[in-house]
C-alpha cells in the first residue's frame, strides 16, 4: 500500500517506469501482483478480455490460431509492454490467443479500472498509445520477415527478441515450440538451430537455449530485428527508472 506523500517502488515494467511518480502513485492501488505460469492462457480468442497485464519478467506470445489446430506467432510481449491492447483500442475481446512462453510476474489491472485510468491520466494514455505503435511495428515486421527471409534469419531474429525480454542469457524452448512460433516445420528449425549452434551463436540442449554470442546472432539475423528495435526506442524513449534496461 502507498501512503499519502509516498511513492511506489520502481516498477520493472518499461511503460509503468516511464510514468511521472505522481501518476504512477495514482495507478498503484489498482495494480495487483500476478504470476505468469508456463503455457498459461491470459486471453483466449473471442473471449472477453477482463484484465490487462504489465509483465515485469518472463514474456508471452500472441498467437494466431488456424482451423487445423496449429498456431503461428504474430508478436512477443514482455517487460517492455502491456498485454490486452484490445481494451485500449475500445474493443472487449481479441481474435488471437495470448500464452505465456517464459514464466514470470506481472502487475494486473481489471479492464474497467484500466479504462478509467486511461481516460483520467494523460501520461498513461500517451505511453500506451506509443507502445501500441511500437507493437504494430513488430507485428508488421514479423509478417514481412516471414515472407522474405530464410529460416536461419527468422530464427536468429526471434531469439534476439526473446533474449531482450528475459533476465540472463538462457531460457526454456523446444524445437517443437519454435516451429509453431515461426510457422515452419520442425525439421527446418532443427537445421537452422544447428547452423546457429555450429557458428557458436547459441547453445541448445534439453529444451533450453542459451545465447552465447549475441553480436554474431545479430549479424545472422535480418534487418527486421533492428528496424523494430529502433522504432520501439524512438517511440518509448530510454527505460529510465527501470531496474534493468530492456534493450541490451
Amino acid at each position: 500500500m502507498v501512503l499519502p506523500g509516498q511513492f511506489p517502488p520502481a516498477p520493472r515494467n518499461r511503460l509503468l517506469a516511464a510514468l511521472p511518480p505522481g501518476d504512477l502513485a495514482r495507478l498503484w492501488p489498482r495494480l495487483q501482483p500476478a504470476e505468469l505460469a508456463l503455457r498459461q492462457i491470459l486471453h483466449a480468442p473471442e473471449e472477453p478480455v477482463t484484465a490487462v497485464y504489465f509483465p515485469e519478467s518472463g514474456y508471452v506470445s500472441r498467437l494466431a490460431p488456424m482451423d487445423d489446430g496449429d498456431s503461428a506467432e504474430i508478436g512477443l510481449m514482455g517487460p517492455e509492454g502491456m498485454i490486452g491492447l484490445s481494451i485500449l483500442l475500445e474493443g472487449d475481446r481479441d481474435s488471437f490467443e495470448t500464452m505465456v512462453q517464459v514464466p514470470g510476474t506481472a502487475l494486473r489491472m481489471e479492464a474497467g479500472a484500466f479504462r478509467e485510468e486511461v481516460d483520467r491520466i494523460p501520461s498513461f494514455r500517451s505511453i500506451l498509445h506509443r507502445y501500441t505503435l511500437a507493437h504494430f511495428e513488430q507485428v508488421a515486421r514479423t509478417g514481412a520477415c516471414n515472407g522474405r527471409h530464410n529460416i536461419d534469419q527468422r530464427l536468429a531474429r526471434w531469439l534476439l527478441m526473446a533474449h531482450d525480454r528475459v533476465e540472463g542469457d538462457g531460457f526454456p524452448m523446444t524445437h517443437e515450440f519454435l516451429s509453431m512460433m515461426l510457422g515452419v516445420r520442425r525439421a527446418g528449425i532443427t537445421v537452422a538451430a544447428g547452423t546457429l549452434q555450429k557458428a557458436g551463436f547459441i547453445r541448445y540442449e534439453r529444451g533450453r537455449i542459451e545465447i552465447t554470442d549475441r553480436p554474431g546472432l545479430e549479424a545472422a539475423s535480418c534487418e527486421c530485428y533492428g528496424i523494430a528495435r529502433r522504432a520501439s526506442d524512438r517511440l518509448l524513449g530510454p527505460p529510465a527508472g527501470a531496474t534493468r534496461p530492456y534493450w541490451r
